[in-house]
């Protein structure tokens, strides 16, 4: 479908004053160059509005690391400049920000086995010299049972006094010799921390709330307790804006878990995205009224797959990664699907929200890796599709309902744009046409504003 409306207001009663959300799911890398790509075609379809001039911002995973400078007015054709490493009000997002080895976790574990290893080698026999000798008579019961009937619980039996003996040993259990995670992604928090100084926006939330107007909302899990938890100015405020995205944005096994925190507090968390997939009631809560919900990552319906043909292969026939990434998104929309059915029974909430997600049948979106830095080009240009499509097929009830909120809905403009990101050759002439365009408009609403 594209587009999900749970439409609760009385649309005839114009609101244009009534407090507006944007929020923001996860996606990893492809997913955030993809949402990048949609937030420019729907700031094109937005005639007087911005996706900077939301009330309330609420981010998790990517969706963090694009909502904070959106919060700070940075425009989406900015993000797009920092992805390609344009010249801009950002500096590039470059590989090393994303890849950035977890050098420490990675070659301490071995190492630290390796240690204790050569600690054991003297250590065991004199253990065992030691502790077994007043366990023999208990030893030959066991050794005489697992003679007499030779079975794996007789043999546990047997073996047992041992183990207890190498528990005690300087080798630990060898899940601990394994790394938290292959990187560290310490260096996006110094991306944003650096590129909000840049830009002189504060690094604090209440600080941010103030400069701004905007309320911003960063929400993550904590490791240690599996509880969600929400940064902001007017929530948890104990990190800064750039920690509170590394926290959200540490997936886990490829992230090691963030550890941040007032000194001698320090928490370990990971991405926000496992307790929620989008956490829309945060925004309901904060005294929203217009929601707009962006969602990347949606299950694929492999609707031409017929057993016993040849039209089209079944996921399980794609291998390893095909499986975990329908497993994946089948979880995260499940949950955001749960999330938005208790928005529509929410007797509290009497506004709407709108949830853009890819079509089920992307196939292209799906194929693509989302941790592929290499990838955000392409998946950018065709976020700009996806939601260009989707906006075309909801254009009524989508115009009626902005226009509640004060907002006009400008479809020719965006048809007109896409046109020539059409007839553009491949993916980064397409970003030229998109990235110019965008600038262009952003120029046009500065000198408006400013006469």
């Amino acid at each position: 479908m594209g587009i999900t409306i749970v439409q609760k207001s009385n649309l005839s009663r114009p609101r244009p004053e009534a407090r507006k959300a944007l929020v923001l799911a996860g996606g990893a890398i492809s997913g955030g160059a993809f949402k990048v790509g949609g937030l420019l075609a729907l700031n094109r379809f937005l005639k007087n509005f911005s996706v900077t001039d939301f009330d309330i911002y609420v981010g998790i995973s990517a969706g963090a690391l694009i909502a904070a400078p959106l919060s700070a007015g940075i425009e989406p054709f900015e993000l797009m400049q920092a992805l390609r490493g344009s010249d801009g009000r950002l500096t590039q997002f470059s590989y090393a920000d994303f890849y950035n080895p977890a050098w420490r976790d990675v070659v301490g574990g071995p190492a630290r086995l390796t240690r204790d290893m050569a600690r054991a080698v003297p250590w065991t026999p004199l253990a065992l010299l030691r502790g077994l000798p007043s366990r023999r008579d208990e030893i030959r019961r066991r050794a005489a049972a697992f003679i007499k009937r030779p079975r794996l619980s007789t043999a546990e039996a047997l073996l047992a006094p041992f183990g207890e003996v190498l528990d005690a040993g300087p080798i630990e259990d060898l899940g601990s010799y394994l790394p938290s995670g292959l990187f560290d992604n310490r260096r996006i928090a110094d991306y944003v921390e650096h590129n909000l100084a840049r830009n002189d926006v504060p690094n604090d939330f209440r600080q941010h709330k103030l400069r701004t107007g905007k309320s911003l909302y960063v929400v993550a899990t904590n490791l240690n307790t599996a509880q969600g938890v929400v940064f902001g100015h007017d929530e948890d405020y104990s990190v800064s804006i750039s920690e509170s995205v590394q926290a959200s944005t540490a997936i886990p096994g490829f992230f090691k878990p963030a550890r941040i925190g007032p000194a001698g507090r320090e928490q370990d968390y990971l991405d926000g995205a496992l307790r929620k997939t989008a956490n829309i009631s945060t925004a309901a809560r904060h005294g929203a009224e217009l929601i707009v919900c962006y969602n990347p990552f949606r299950p694929f319906m492999n609707y031409r797959y017929r057993q016993g043909t040849h039209d089209q292969r079944s996921l399980a026939d794609m291998g390893m990664g095909a499986v975990l990434n329908q497993a994946f998104r089948t979880m995260l929309h499940s949950r955001l699907r749960l999330g938005i059915e208790k928005l529509r029974l929410d007797e509290g909430f009497r506004g709407d929200c709108i949830l853009i997600e890819p079509a089920e049948t992307d196939a292209r979106f799906f194929s693509m890796n989302p941790l592929a830095f290499w990838a955000r080009a392409e998946a950018a240009t065709h976020g700009y599709q996806s939601v260009k499509t989707s906006l075309e097929k909801h254009f009524e009830p989508l115009r009626e309902i902005l226009g509640a909120y004060g907002i006009q809905a400008d479809i020719e403009a965006l048809e007109g744009e896409f046109a020539a990101i059409r007839e553009a050759s491949g993916p980064t002439a397409k970003l030229d046409v998109m990235e110019e365009s965008r600038s262009r408009r952003a120029g046009l609403r500065l000198v408006s504003s400013g006469g």
